[in-house]
């Protein structure tokens, strides 16, 4: 008996990884809280795979709304970026995604119109994969000035998943607690 139960250790020793290489699901400890920019939505699966991505992180995401012909967006773009990649806002607090989302795309069916996107630019963040309606930005004067687009991003990096509260509530808007920054309007 003692034989059969050493050799069946040895084989289970052999049989059975020591260690992980690979998780699709990787621990809180090994998340990343960097900010990360995103390929642009083109589709609206590509959209839904980022909120999935961001949300299974805790990070919020930042979609900003645009046409390659909107000379306002084109200004307000660079600006966003800024703050994201190279003064980093928002990662202490969690890290943010970053994605544009090309409203002329072909392929882009009627996604606009599911988020309630009726002007060009609009900043929308989700948390939790939820759309924040109450507090995305919709006037270029507000995402043109620096000091008020990063404090809405640190409200949206806070969000990103860890805290509570929500500013959409859902697809439709129900339920919810409102946003820090009140809706905005055209």
């Amino acid at each position: 008996m003692a034989q059969l139960l050493s050799k069946t250790a040895r084989i289970l020793r052999f049989s059975i990884p020591q260690k992980r290489a690979f998780s699709l699901f990787p621990s809180a400890n090994n998340r990343s809280h960097t900010n990360r920019l995103f390929d642009n939505v083109r589709q609206p699966q590509d959209l839904h795979t980022l909120t999935l991505l961001n949300a299974a992180d805790n990070r919020s995401l930042i979609t900003f709304w645009s046409a390659s012909w909107c000379q306002t967006c084109q200004a307000v773009k660079p600006l966003v970026k800024q703050l994201i990649e190279e003064e980093h806002v928002g990662e202490s607090e969690g890290g943010l995604g970053f994605v544009e989302v090309e409203m002329d795309s072909t392929l882009i069916g009627d996604l606009p119109i599911t988020y309630r996107i009726t002007s060009m630019p609009t900043l929308l963040a989700f948390s939790r994969q939820e759309a924040q309606f109450d507090t995305r930005l919709v006037r270029p004067d507000e995402m043109k000035n620096k000091d008020f687009l990063r404090e809405w991003l640190l409200t949206e990096a806070r969000r990103g998943g860890r805290q509570g509260g929500s500013g959409g509530g859902g697809l439709f808007g129900l339920g919810g607690s409102g946003g820090d920054m009140g809706a905005r309007s055209a």
